[in-house]
């Protein structure tokens, strides 16, 4: 059997992994899952959750059908990255509600609490460029981080859309490529940006919940994968990627690199998942280590 093993090929050996690394993640997401249906005792909090940690697993078999045909055309690994990116843009909405959810604030009417009512907001460059450095808590502007967040959720599948359609009509030149990369971050990263100051203005509240391990999570993903695409576009284009195979070309071999990559990392967020996403408060574990610890 090693005889064997060392015999295979490098392209093998690398799909052999990633169905491997696709394997994991499914073994540690239907375990964290499991645990959760087995202790439902919080549907609104723990539907979020599994709506959360489903994030690993659909980029990893998405990235995997990817791979596996890997000489698909420009409208298919487009169509497969909107797929991701699409349910990205769900997890963070579900991921605001959670925190609104843990903190027992309507999502809805945003009435800030009185006890935190005027808390101090400071923001930093290059949103002072719209909003004073310091601003005071209120239901304005809870609702405006909000707001904030929320932009990515619909401006997401919008270009999505838009992008399908303009490469089924022949009118994708690179750069509206290019313009659709640059919408796309502005309005990711003001999505995450609002999470960040949504988690400093209620961190106090927010520390029994554990809620920076788990936005961590969810921002480790977008990262990786953003900036993994950013980073192998510019190797591309420098020509340090090139494609020795005929029946392959540049940008397959791209996405390609991007697959493998994903389907390994997606490993360490689902087995990190477990931590952040633990099934404790809701099976009762953490209280009876709480009441150890007051002992």
């Amino acid at each position: 059997m090693m005889e064997s093993l060392m015999n295979l090929k490098p392209p093998l050996i690398t799909f052999y992994a990633s169905a491997f690394s696709v394997l994991l993640t499914l073994y540690f997401t239907i375990q964290l899952v499991s645990q959760h249906l087995f202790h439902w005792k919080n549907p609104k909090e723990q539907k979020a959750i599994l709506i959360i940690v489903l994030m690993a697993p659909i980029y990893a078999i998405v990235s995997f059908i990817g791979l596996y045909y890997v000489k698909g055309g420009e409208i298919f690994f487009l169509f497969l990255e909107s797929i991701k990116e699409c349910y990205e843009a769900l997890v963070i909405a579900k991921f605001l509600a959670l925190m609104y959810s843990f903190l027992n604030i309507s999502i809805s009417k945003n009435i800030v609490p009185d006890g935190i009512k005027g808390r101090e907001i400071h923001h930093s460059f290059p949103m002072t460029l719209f909003q004073p450095h310091v601003v005071h808590l209120d239901q304005r502007t809870l609702r405006l981080l909000k707001y904030w967040t929320w932009q990515f959720v619909v401006i997401r599948p919008l270009c999505s859309l838009l992008m399908i359609a303009l490469q089924l009509i022949g009118f994708y030149p690179s750069w509206l490529s290019w313009t659709f990369t640059i919408v796309l971050n502005c309005s990711v990263s003001l999505a995450l940006y609002s999470l960040v100051v949504f988690y400093h203005v209620f961190a106090k509240e927010l520390a029994p919940h554990n809620p920076l391990a788990k936005f961590l999570c969810i921002k480790g993903i977008v990262f990786f994968c953003f900036w993994q695409g950013i980073v192998l576009e510019m190797l591309v284009g420098m020509g340090v990627i090139k494609s020795h195979h005929f029946w392959l070309e540049v940008e397959q071999i791209q996405e390609a690199i991007q697959n493998v990559l994903v389907c390994l990392e997606m490993v360490i967020f689902a087995a990190v998942q477990k931590h952040a996403y633990h099934v404790g408060p809701y099976s009762g574990e953490t209280k009876k280590k709480l009441d150890k610890k007051t002992k």
